[in-house]
């Protein structure tokens, strides 16, 4: 059955006219997050702790670096999802992006722009310039309300404190409400209180979406800087291991097999993490394996990897291919490899 619906799905979508008795029909769409990785312009933001990414900062970010990322980003952007989609995803959240005019410029490389690509981004507190978006296909999908909702920090001495917020981005795909939440949480460094704090904050704003409309359709996605596993995520935010434990109000988590499988989204002291999840709503589950495809449903999820994306040799050699490493330009990507997750959907 399951081949029968990729073959469907597949053939949907790349536009065929042929026609089976008995055969139903379906759509299928990629929703991904990607870690950019130090997207900086080469101007000075007021306010921000850029002064690494300017022309003579530490890395001497200069015109001919900034114009290679956004072309090396644009390439892996556009062929999230193509191995299930020819067309990619639908939408794409993404992390550690300094301001609107870095998501403009990079919509505007070539892959991006041939199909009309998009963004959302609402400018943050976080002192050192990164934010989070969400670039969007509005052949897909189309957005309805956009809002930042801010960290709260609940130490008094840490009430200077200011972080990135949760970009909440509610909009309609494939006929349905859907309610995606972009986030960043404080970094490893920081100590885990912070990152918990985050997780019950991100739970506290998609129960207020559920409040709304219990049928919402909500991914919760992002560079958590926690593994599945981790206080923040399991306990927190409350996202679930498997499937048939999440409650109508409740997360699933589909990447806590997928690292203790052994694959992750990046390497750390010869150690694979898994930071940049995807988290579905029960909405989006189908718990009781009734195949009901009639409204949006999980169909697969991957940590999408090309060749050109790992390092090839050195101390490195195996992780992602990074800008710059230990004071060396790469001419690479990001220090995370992106996820993807697959929804379908009968077509009527």
């Amino acid at each position: 059955m399951k081949k029968t619906i990729a073959l469907c799905a597949l053939l949907f979508l790349i536009g065929t006219s042929a026609a089976w008795a008995g055969e139903k029909k379906f759509a299928l769409y990629g929703v991904g997050f990607y870690n950019l990785e130090n997207l900086f312009d080469t101007c000075h933001d007021y306010g921000k702790n850029d002064y690494d990414f300017l022309p003579d900062g530490s890395y001497r970010w200069n015109g001919l670096k900034y114009s290679h990322k956004l072309q090396n980003l644009a390439r892996v952007l556009s062929e999230m999802g193509t191995d299930k989609i020819p067309v990619g995803c639908a939408v794409i959240g993404v992390s550690e992006v300094e301001n609107a005019k870095c998501l403009e410029d990079l919509c505007n490389q070539e892959p991006l722009k041939a199909r009309n690509f998009q963004f959302v981004h609402i400018e943050g507190p976080d002192r050192r310039g990164v934010d989070c978006g969400l670039l969007y296909n509005p052949r897909f999908f189309l957005v309805r309300d956009v809002k930042l909702v801010p960290f709260v920090q609940e130490r008094v001495q840490d009430s200077s404190y200011y972080t990135r917020g949760f970009l909440t981005v509610s909009g309609t795909l494939a006929d349905e409400h859907v309610t995606i939440i972009v986030n960043h949480l404080p970094s490893r460094f920081s100590g885990p209180f912070y990152r918990e704090l985050g997780g019950r904050q991100i739970r506290a704003v998609k129960d207020s979406l559920l409040k709304d409309d219990p049928n919402v359709k909500i991914f919760v996605m992002g560079d958590m800087n926690d593994d599945p596993q981790d206080p923040s995520m399991a306990v927190a935010l409350g996202a679930k291991r498997k499937a048939a434990d999440v409650k109508p109000d409740g997360l699933w988590n589909p990447w806590w097999d997928t690292l203790v499988n052994g694959n992750g989204t990046l390497c750390y002291d010869g150690k694979w993490n898994l930071f940049d999840q995807i988290i579905l709503s029960y909405s989006l589950l189908d718990p009781q394996k009734k195949k009901d495809y009639s409204t949006l449903k999980y169909f697969a999820h991957q940590v999408f990897r090309r060749d050109y994306l790992i390092q090839k040799e050195g101390k490195y050699k195996g992780n992602s291919l990074r800008t710059h490493a230990g004071g060396v330009w790469l001419d690479g990507y990001s220090d995370h490899f992106p996820t993807v997750v697959y929804i379908i959907k009968e077509v009527k």
